[in-house]
């Protein structure tokens, strides 16, 4: 039985050598340049960067992974799982275009990892040089070019002793609601969340003969938990070839994940909510004639709110290329849990539940996320008198099982009071998770996260479902890029807080921007009963998000208080 996915790697490198692990489409075009890796290369360039490292005395220590998009970080990543070291995946920087923003977190990241080892590419490498007077975290780290390394390194390779309980890497969090912690993943986690990815996206045997195993393509970003643990690893898990290209060159053209897609014929590809819509604002009638994604079985959509109406247009648009709404598949995960925690059934339309109110806006619907996997447990619990809740009622959702990870990198206060919880009625300990929602036929509903709540003239509301209001109240706000969150009103004789809507519109609709601010605030009326206490429309790349997209609310209320948001029609300043 594998202990690791090191030791899945080298039974595939054994029994089928030859056979393309992952191939990268370095444009981002399927038919522009194409990169590939053998099972049997990539084992090798696995134990050559293992054996450099081992060499070096560096088992159980941590190395910071800092490659641009390309296969160069799966062999440094596995290169540290194969030599017993903790790979940490960061975001590499981006020479001048390294905004403070992205340099801070990786300053934070280094100096809290503890990194002795950096591993990138020469490009990445040399950028760190000429960034050492901003980057005293670098002193006495020893930075490398993994291509460096040579295939004869691989020799002296010695298969470490790794355990469940081994950790395998941290993953550190994306960071909406607080400062980014690092997740400690062990290998027993890793394997555990690879068999509940593999068992809720139905990727049998049967489904892996049929597909000649090309069950995966994937433009998500290798450092974060949904594209490093989904599609890179489960093609390891399972001896799979995955096709990968840079998520900047999906930004660019998202039409090019439909077309990676339909020229490779996958089983299993998504993304996060907004990438579905960056194809439906950039979607033709002669692309969609261009496109044949019938074999497209599992569309997983995770990682921030589902919409209705998003699943909605994009079946209708591109069901003449031959996609179903059956093949959209909600999901919910979070790194504290590996990734994944609950999925849809593949083959079965998402759920949905009509709004309590009786609305007829179906696009305020309620978005199932899935059943648990298997040998999870999740539940429904108040937060604050730490009891399970009967079923339809929104509270904490607390997770148990395998994939649910070690705790915080060396921060034992959080570890206790996210990974400790206990329940009545329940042996063990659940992993809190901050996120709200509700039980209903065992489907998980995910409402919003706890501490993003809106608790306005004593009613409770998602911030998620008043950015929602204001996007669909005019063409020219940018979806998925809308910030809710709630002040201090200030006014004399008005007690409590008030809501905020900061909203990223094109330059272009400057002239309309007191009618978008008119109507967005009629939108949050009729459907939330709020007067809006301010609403701001600010220029595109201006609300501050986390490396994996999601909306940092937080930030924006800082920014907003501030006065630091590049408002439209602002005069310039400096």
């Amino acid at each position: 039985m594998a202990r690791s996915l090191v030791d899945l790697l080298t039974t595939h490198a054994t029994h089928q050598p030859d056979r393309t692990a992952y191939r990268y489409l370095v444009t981002g075009d399927p038919d522009g340049e194409v990169q590939e890796i053998s099972y049997a290369r990539l084992a090798t360039r696995t134990r050559a960067v293992a054996a450099w490292l081992q060499e070096r005395g560096l088992a159980g220590s941590r190395a910071m992974l800092l490659y641009p998009p390309g296969l160069d970080f799966i062999s440094g990543y596995l290169g540290c799982l194969a030599a017993g070291v903790v790979a940490v995946p960061g975001v590499p920087p981006q020479g001048r275009a390294h905004n403070h923003r992205a340099l801070t977190r990786m300053k934070r990241l280094i100096a809290d990892a503890d990194a002795k080892v950096i591993l990138g590419d020469r490009q990445v490498i040399d950028a760190l040089g000429a960034m050492t007077e901003h980057l005293p975290e670098l002193d006495g780290v020893t930075c490398l070019v993994t291509r460096a390394i040579p295939d004869e390194a691989a020799a002296s390779w010695r298969a470490p002793d790794l355990t469940a309980d081994s950790v395998a890497f941290l993953q550190y969090t994306s960071g909406s609601t607080s400062a980014p912690r690092g997740v400690v993943i062990t290998h027993g986690n890793l394997l555990d969340n690879e068999r509940i990815i593999t068992e809720r996206m139905g990727h049998t045997p049967e489904v892996i003969e049929e597909y000649g195993h090309e069950l995966l393509v994937s433009w998500l970003p290798v450092y974060h938990d949904m594209g490093l643990i989904g599609p890179v690893l489960n093609t390891v898990y399972l001896g799979l070839t995955t096709t990968l290209f840079s998520p900047l060159h999906f930004l660019q053209r998202p039409d090019r994940w439909l077309r990676a897609v339909s020229r490779y014929r996958p089983h299993t590809s998504g993304g996060p909510n907004f990438a579905y819509e960056l194809c439906l604002k950039h979607a033709t009638p002669e692309l969609v004639d261009e496109l044949d994604l019938s074999s497209w079985k599992v569309a997983f959509n995770g990682a921030e709110p589902v919409r209705a109406a998003t699943l909605r247009r994009f079946t209708e648009t591109f069901a003449p290329a031959g996609f179903r709404r059956e093949a959209f598949y909600p999901c919910y995960g979070l790194a504290e849990a590996t990734v994944m925690v609950t999925g849809g059934t593949v083959g079965t339309p998402p759920v949905l539940l009509a709004p309590a109110d009786g609305a007829s806006d179906a696009d305020a619907s309620a978005i199932g996320c899935g059943r648990p996997g298997p040998d999870l447990t999740v539940v429904v619990a108040d937060p604050e008198r730490q009891q399970e809740l009967p079923e339809g009622e929104v509270g904490e959702i607390w997770v148990q099982g395998a994939s649910v990870a070690k705790g915080y990198w060396r921060n034992a206060l959080a570890t206790r009071e996210h990974f400790r919880a206990t329940l009545p009625g329940h042996e063990g300990r659940f992993l809190r998770t901050g996120d709200l929602g509700f039980l209903r036929d065992g489907e998980l509903f995910v409402t919003g996260r706890r501490k993003d709540l809106m608790v306005v003239d004593g009613r409770n509301h998602y911030p998620q479902d008043l950015e929602l209001s204001a996007e669909m109240s005019h063409p020219a706000l940018r979806p998925g890029c809308t910030a809710a969150f709630s002040v201090d009103s200030g006014d004399a004789g008005v007690d409590g807080e008030r809501p905020v809507l900061v909203a990223e519109v094109d330059p272009d609709a400057a002239g309309e921007a007191e009618k978008i601010v008119d109507q967005v605030r009629g939108a949050i009326g009729d459907a939330h009963g709020l007067s809006v206490h301010d609403v701001v429309l600010v220029h595109p790349g201006t609300i501050p998000k986390t490396s994996s997209g999601k909306i940092q609310r937080r930030a924006t209320r800082t920014a907003y208080l501030d006065g630091a948001l590049s408002v439209i029609g602002a005069p310039a300043t400096g």
